[in-house]
């Protein structure tokens, strides 16, 4: 009965996961502008989400911004890097005069959601299917490993004050996961044993964007980003994970390139 008490939202959790999962996974697949609506909309919902909890108003303002945010990212694919770059920051300033409070925190964390929706675009785009699956895996296989290892495991907890859930048991796991799944798209492509360690850089990434959306909804007393996803919350809580990998990998991208999936 102890056991099962842990996993009570195991059920919502999974089927949801399995929907978010078959859409996610054909947009993957489909590529080019399916998936770039895909990725443009589930940031403009994620802006929607963090207007909605920093600012009480609940006005206009949430949805507006979402949009000029979705239809930034639309745009932003298709321009050179240079000009890129500064549409990706329209967002953030657009709002920074609509919000009555938590402007900063909007502005800095909805240009993290267009940086990373964009590097994820890039991806999808110059590097083809596989390592896009491989970002995927890895924040995904980051997460159910954290999220057994921890509730099975049990033990210290990583940062009590802002996520009182999250123990060192879990997010070690998610390491392991992490450089099980880079060990193996390393045996499958030309990438070297070194994926390894780029996946479980990736995998704390990941788990540096999914503390920052807890302490962002911890300041704003939101147990939830909204109530749009079954056991998972919004998509916020759900892709929060996917944020901080995608703009990790937009930096070592830029720094040190990625390797080609040839086999």
């Amino acid at each position: 009965m102890i056991l099962s008490g842990k996993f009570n939202d195991l059920l919502p959790r999974v089927i949801s996961g399995v929907v978010m999962v078959a859409v996610g996974m054909l947009g993957v697949w489909l590529g080019g502008l399916w998936f770039h609506l895909l990725i443009a909309a589930c940031s403009g919902v994620m802006v929607w989400e963090l207007v909605s909890m920093l600012d009480d108003r609940r006005n206009r303002s949430a949805l507006v911004l979402a949009v000029i945010a979705g239809s930034a990212l639309m745009l932003a694919i298709e321009m050179p890097i240079s000009f890129a770059l500064p549409l990706l920051l329209v967002p953030s300033m657009a709002g920074l005069g609509r919000m009555e409070q938590g402007g900063v925190t909007y502005a800095v964390y909805t240009a993290v959601i267009l940086l990373a929706g964009y590097g994820m675009m890039a991806l999808r785009d110059d590097f083809g299917l596989i390592w896009m699956f491989w970002l995927v895996m890895v924040v995904v296989v980051t997460d159910i490993a954290g999220y057994f290892a921890g509730r099975i495991l049990g033990g210290p907890k990583f940062w009590p004050r802002v996520s009182p859930k999250k123990t060192w048991s879990g997010t070690v796991a998610g390491w392991i996961g992490a450089a099980g799944v880079g060990l193996a798209f390393a045996a499958a492509t030309s990438a070297g044993s070194g994926l390894m360690g780029i996946s479980i850089a990736v995998a704390m990434a990941s788990q540096i964007g999914d503390i920052s959306e807890s302490a962002i909804k911890r300041r704003s007393g939101a147990k939830d980003s909204s109530h749009l996803i079954p056991g998972h919350g919004g998509l916020l809580d759900r892709f929060d994970g996917m944020l901080g990998a995608a703009l990790f990998i937009v930096i070592v991208g830029q720094l040190a390139g990625l390797p080609t999936a040839a086999p």
